[in-house]
């Protein structure tokens, strides 16, 4: 199910990530994997560094027929400097249009949906074209549902969210 689409502001989020570039394939073992390496960097920090968000995936160029590079992602409480495979970035703060999407539903239609709704209330994203594929200043998929507290996956929320273009 595809919840309504919203529009809000927001913070600066700083995190800590992997960056790597996988094709639409390679997503479904990708995530799982590398957000789990990135939580347990984070457990062997001296202070608790973990900001309370819900780990995500930021689309950095998104070319759907060949390659996306994205970073898996985990909000901070403070910045961090990384170890070199971890590193430090900010989600830029903003306006944010976004919507939740509840199940496995393929992140396809959700993202659709509310690239579609942008368009229709006359939104420019913060995005821009490249050689690789189509760059954005800020578009995530966050995970909402810890699946330790929720095996049903039919239950599952994410967020797709996109920062909306400074006037």
């Amino acid at each position: 199910m595809i919840g309504k689409p919203k529009v809000e502001n927001r913070n600066e989020q700083h995190y800590v990530a992997i960056r790597t570039q996988v094709t639409m394939q390679e997503l479904g073992d990708v995530i799982p994997r590398l957000h789990s390496e990135v939580f347990g960097w984070l457990r062997n920090q001296d202070k608790n560094p973990l900001g309370g968000g819900a780990p995500f995936i930021r689309y950095l160029v998104i070319d759907m027929e060949r390659q996306l590079d994205i970073e898996l992602a985990v909000p901070v409480a403070f910045p961090l400097s990384g170890n070199g495979r971890i590193t430090p970035g900010v989600l830029p703060a903003g306006r944010y249009a976004s919507l939740i999407y509840t199940g496995l539903v393929d992140a396809i239609p959700a993202n659709r949906a509310l690239l579609i709704w942008g368009k229709e209330q006359g939104f420019v994203w913060d995005q821009w074209t490249t050689e690789k594929g189509d760059a954005f200043g800020a578009r995530i998929e966050s995970f909402l549902t810890d699946p330790a507290d929720e095996p049903d996956q039919e239950k599952w929320e994410t967020e797709v969210a996109i920062r909306i273009k400074d006037e």
